[in-house]
């Protein structure tokens, strides 16, 4: 017969300190020894400070049935599902579970309890879980709702319940004090899409036949929140390091930590036209003749589903085409147009006087852009282009006088014409009466000599 001999290196386990109610870690120096029999072990065992907490993530404290109020007497099951790491342990103590600041006896993965209380569960070396509020009615009628958080876009789901599951009659359920929805018998109360709006004190009533139709009961009211599934988005520019050199906005946003792995999708806008549709990258690339322009832009976020869509306040672009930088480049234009090698400024000749409206046509010229000249007089530069302006006041002021005497025969004319729509809009029939009769004046409108800058309209009345 063969003997085998084992021979190991222990280094760490974790046990239960009863004395202290906490794990404790303890290192090992020392040799297992063995055969196929039996096995020595020879440690010494020293304690050494635990890790820290923040390494490993929250066990998940689960509900089943799912609903934080029961009956006096019902049962639930709590289960704590957490971080059970693989070492070497003299007895395996996995859980701790709490009620308030008491520690419970039990060290199981699950329990079943019917005390009311604030329940919490431990595993090794992880934080403390997040607390399940477990409520005990002896009330004839009671609201239920879910102990797990309800996120935007998920369904809130409410159960009013008779004692001991008795049918419900002539069920409300309330919100915030007001009637939310009506049914004739036990029906729970589903939001599909739940928002933050949704948020609040819930209630419901009914009768119950015990055993025959009773008044109209009410459960006390149950507070619920909607939590935030991801924050308002934020529409920023990249920097230029960044950027490499490009004009690149990012819509920034942060999942709740329960829902971190919740996939997002981005839109962009530059003021209501959509400039990329939604798609999963949350930066947007601004093209090159869009930088040189003032544009505002804003984006949205969304869950795939479009279940929860969230837009961000406006970002204004300064772009590139700003009034200093059209002043810095036209500027040197402009000073070079108005010099000539002879030295002379640059005029324009008066257009000779005629009775018909000129054609106008623009002149190809970035140092005229926006002005407007008949055509055929395209203002050349030179001193066969150059005459006098009229200084003589006696001129001016005859000119002036003819200007006001055409514009007071136009406002006339306006009158006239607006007592004509009056009268129609009074009386249709008194309009038709004074448009045939054969003493109505007609007008005539004739153009008259002017400026090239202005062309002058003459009214007149014939008798």
């Amino acid at each position: 017969m063969t003997v085998v001999s084992l021979m190991a290196r222990v280094g760490s386990y974790v046990d239960w300190v009863p004395e202290t109610g906490v794990f404790q870690e303890f290192t090992t120096s020392g040799f297992i020894f063995g055969q196929a029999s039996y096995l020595t072990f020879l440690a010494h065992i020293t304690p050494c400070p635990a890790p820290p907490p923040a390494t490993l993530e929250k066990p998940i404290l689960s509900l089943h049935p799912p609903w934080t109020t029961i009956f006096k007497g019902e049962r639930v099951t709590l289960q704590c599902d957490g971080y059970h790491p693989l070492l070497l342990e003299l007895r395996p103590i996995s859980t701790l579970w709490y009620l308030g600041h008491v520690l419970l006896p039990s060290h199981k993965k699950s329990i079943e309890v019917q005390t009311p209380g604030v329940y919490r569960c431990q595993t090794r070396g992880a934080p403390v879980s997040d607390p399940i509020h477990l409520s005990v009615s002896n009330d004839w009628l009671i609201l239920q709702v879910p102990y797990a958080p309800v996120f935007e876009g998920e369904p809130l789901v409410m159960r009013c319940r008779g004692w001991y599951d008795k049918v419900v009659y002539k069920l409300h359920y309330y919100h915030d004090g007001q009637a939310v929805r009506y049914f004739h018998s036990s029906t729970n109360y589903t939001v599909l899409q739940a928002r933050s709006s949704d948020s609040g004190h819930y209630q419901c009533s009914g009768t119950m036949r015990i055993p025959v139709e009773s008044a109209p009961m009410f459960s006390s009211k149950v507070a619920v929140t909607v939590q935030e599934l991801f924050q308002t988005p934020v529409l920023r520019t990249l920097s230029p390091q960044e950027a490499r050199g490009r004009v690149v906005l990012r819509c920034e946003t942060r999942l709740h930590p329960q829902k971190r792995d919740t996939p997002l999708q981005f839109a962009f806008y530059k003021y209501s036209r959509p400039v990329r549709r939604f798609d999963w990258g949350p930066e947007y690339t601004v093209p090159e003749p869009e930088v040189e322009e003032l544009e505002s832009y804003w984006c949205e976020a969304a869950t795939t589903s479009r279940s929860v869509r969230k837009r961000s306040p406006w970002l204004q672009l300064p772009g590139r085409g700003s009034a200093l930088d059209l002043a810095s480049t036209t500027a040197p234009a402009l000073q070079a147009a108005a010099g000539e090698p002879g030295g002379k400024p640059l005029s324009f000749r008066k257009t000779p006087v005629s009775r018909s409206v000129p054609s106008v046509t623009s002149v190809p010229n970035s140092t005229f852009a926006g002005l407007q000249f008949p055509a055929g007089h395209v203002p050349t530069v030179g001193p066969h282009v150059c005459a006098p302006l009229p200084t003589s006041v006696e001129q001016s002021g005859e000119v002036l006088q003819r200007k006001v005497d055409l514009l007071l025969r136009e406002m006339q004319l306006l009158k006239g014409l607006l007592n004509h729509v009056v009268l129609g809009l009074k009386d249709p029939q008194a309009l038709r009466e004074f448009t045939e009769t054969p003493e109505t004046p007609t007008s005539q409108v004739s153009v008259s000599p002017g400026t090239p800058e202005t062309a002058v309209v003459e009214g007149g009345v014939d008798s």
